[in-house]
């Protein structure tokens, strides 16, 4: 499982972990927060943030997520760009680090991708102007039912035969309680 350190200006990087930590109804393992302030030190900050990783890191890496591409926070995420198994993304939402927190038992090019895609996912407009949502209910489903779907639809293909592109492994899953696979979570409340 990945773990996820978030970098930004004081106090959104505490503030975001809060929100997942109330979304899971408590803080899931190995999510960091560091908030940068208006006078740190960035050579101090940096030291932090390596060892911040050190202790989050999992055996597929660690995903990072900064506020604004460029300001401080961010040159100082680009310093763990090159520490082998991590990954780095800038402009961090809530809806990015939803679905990174949902899919951090995946690859870490597979994390990248998913919460990237919850980022842009996210953003939507609001009102009397906004398109018609693509679902009939008219509701997007959660980021981890669409994670427990995937490797609901991977096992299935595992156990149909191999996918096109594989070497003919077939993929294995463990279920947790509540049938989704293992490290796969469900927002507090979720059925």
């Amino acid at each position: 499982m990945a773990g996820i350190l978030i970098i930004a200006h004081a106090p959104l990087a505490t503030a975001l972990r809060e929100c997942i930590a109330h979304i899971y109804g408590g803080c899931p393992a190995r999510i960091g927060a560091l908030d940068v302030l208006p006078d740190s030190d960035p050579v101090e900050v940096v030291a932090q943030a390596t060892a911040e990783i050190e202790r989050l890191r999992e055996e597929n890496g660690a995903l990072v997520l900064t506020d604004m591409f460029g300001a401080t926070p961010s040159n100082i995420a680009a310093r763990l760009a090159t520490v082998p198994q991590v990954r780095v993304l800038a402009g961090v939402n809530l809806p990015m680090l939803v679905r990174a927190v949902c899919y951090r038992t995946t690859s870490l090019d597979v994390l990248v991708e998913k919460a990237l895609a919850g980022a842009s996912k996210g953003i939507q407009a609001i009102g009397p102007s906004a398109p018609a949502p693509a679902h009939e209910c008219g509701c997007a489903p959660t980021p981890c039912a669409e994670a427990a779907s995937d490797a609901a639809a991977q096992a299935a293909a595992g156990a149909a035969g191999p996918a096109c592109g594989t070497d003919g492994a077939k993929a294995t899953s463990t279920t947790a309680a509540g049938g989704l696979p293992a490290g796969i979570l469900k927002p507090a409340g979720a059925a």
